[in-house]
């Protein structure tokens, strides 16, 4: 599944973008594709709004690359993975005060800026989606269910108690329907981005969890 969506968005990233951009993409970029996999995947499981080496105005009116941006209205964050040797080891005082100040700049012009150790995100990457994850919760409302029917908002009910992914077959049981019937309920919860995929076998979805803004909110 996280194979498929990345080249998918992979495909995307580069139909938009600019020369320079593009090959930066191209090139490659462990630290940052480790994040994708080890930490934004597992915790959101979506690439929506997402946007790798993102061209963004630079204090000296020239451009600069973020690892990532994260574009969702109300809020712009800012993503970046740091390796020990490039961000501290290897930069001297003027390279070091400058890192500083464009990030300085960035959150003048409205950013929200993340930093994430390559070493964590290699060997602590739990800890890094729990921060997404409480990131995510504090900054997005959750969705209001006034777009559910009675059936779905029992689902809801029932999964928020439940706190672990549910199958067709658990939700055909609650509400005595047919599993064909449940899974139909089911699709129509991650469509209005109430629900997520939770098990995927044989480009199957088998069971399904709380999206990640429904569940930090509650």
């Amino acid at each position: 599944m996280f194979e498929a969506q990345y080249e998918e968005w992979l495909k995307a990233q580069f139909a938009s973008s600019s020369s320079e951009r593009k090959r930066r993409l191209e090139e490659e970029r462990h630290a940052e594709d480790l994040f994708l996999k080890n930490v934004w995947w597992p915790a959101v499981g979506q690439f929506e709004h997402l946007h790798g080496e993102y061209e963004a105005s630079d204090y000296k009116d020239g451009q600069r690359f973020l690892d990532y941006a994260y574009i969702r209205e109300p809020y712009k964050l800012c993503i970046e993975i740091d390796g020990y040797g490039p961000h501290c080891r290897d930069a001297d005082r003027r390279q070091f005060a400058d890192s500083l100040m464009r990030q300085n700049h960035l959150i003048l012009d409205g950013w929200i800026v993340i930093r994430f150790s390559y070493d964590d995100v290699k060997s602590k990457p739990r800890q890094c989606q729990q921060f997404i994850q409480q990131l995510f919760g504090k900054l997005y409302s959750l969705k209001p269910d006034t777009d559910l029917t009675l059936e779905q908002k029992e689902i809801l009910r029932y999964m928020k108690l439940l706190r672990k992914p549910a199958t067709p077959k658990d939700i055909s049981l609650l509400l005595d329907v047919s599993t064909k019937y449940a899974r139909k309920l089911l699709i129509e919860m991650v469509e209005q981005r109430h629900l997520q995929p939770a098990k995927v076998t044989d480009h199957r979805v088998r069971a399904y969890r709380l999206h990640i803004i429904t569940s930090i909110s509650n």
